[in-house]
């Protein structure tokens, strides 16, 4: 399968920006700022888990919320994954964000915004209407588009200003992924991390393989 390959480095990523953001009424206002990675602390930052703590298996999924081929992912495997590895406790999951662009990482803030609990449904929805908030290509626009798919998920517009005015955040969010990036060698999404090995964008097929053959093992 084709994957989206990561040509962000470090000076472009900080260039993403720490953001304050506000679409109250009509229209809204944008406002991109630079990040500075000296003040930036990657441990202040989560990893979203699904599944048992004591699963066999660990699987880190790397995404980003604009990759096309992610959304496939997630429409097309994820759903089997769910069931069949993840809810029956075989499997325990982490997703770990990746920045291609401002979109990416305002979706990423947004999705965080109601914590874990509603982290994934969130996830789910960005995903599902990718097509939709992505397909104007104007900043402020997105902004408003992912804002309106945040709500269906069931943000308030009170929960979105304060998490999207927070440019600690945005910075701490930029550098725990450039710090995940290099440890793991991401290079393209999505990518997986499963019991510590490295794999590419697969098939459910494919991904049932392998774990099969973990749990055997």
């Amino acid at each position: 399968m084709n994957r989206r390959t990561l040509l962000l480095g470090g000076a472009s990523l900080a260039a993403i920006g720490a953001i304050a953001f506000t679409t109250g009424g009509e229209g809204g206002n944008l406002l991109v700022g630079m990040a500075n990675a000296q003040d930036a602390d990657p441990s202040a930052i989560q990893d979203m888990v699904m599944g048992d703590a004591d699963a066999p298996i660990e699987m880190i999924e790397y995404a980003s919320f604009t990759c096309p081929h992610c959304a496939n992912f997630h429409a097309t495997v994820w759903p089997q994954l769910k069931a069949d590895y993840i809810d029956t406790g075989k499997v325990r999951f982490i997703y770990r964000e990746v920045y291609f662009d401002r979109p990416g990482l305002w979706a990423s803030m947004m999705a965080r915004c109601g914590g874990e609990m509603r982290f994934f449904g969130v996830t789910a929805e960005f995903y599902d209407k990718q097509r939709m908030w992505t397909a104007s290509g104007d900043p402020a626009t997105i902004a408003a588009d992912l804002r309106t798919v945040a709500k269906t998920a069931g943000l308030t517009d009170e929960m979105l200003d304060a998490c999207m005015q927070d440019a600690e955040n945005a910075q701490n969010l930029v550098a725990w992924y450039e710090q995940n990036a290099a440890a793991d060698n991401v290079r393209s999404t999505p990518s997986f991390i499963i019991d510590g090995e490295a794999y590419s964008n697969m098939s459910y097929d494919d991904m049932k393989a392998i774990l099969d053959a973990k749990l055997e093992g």
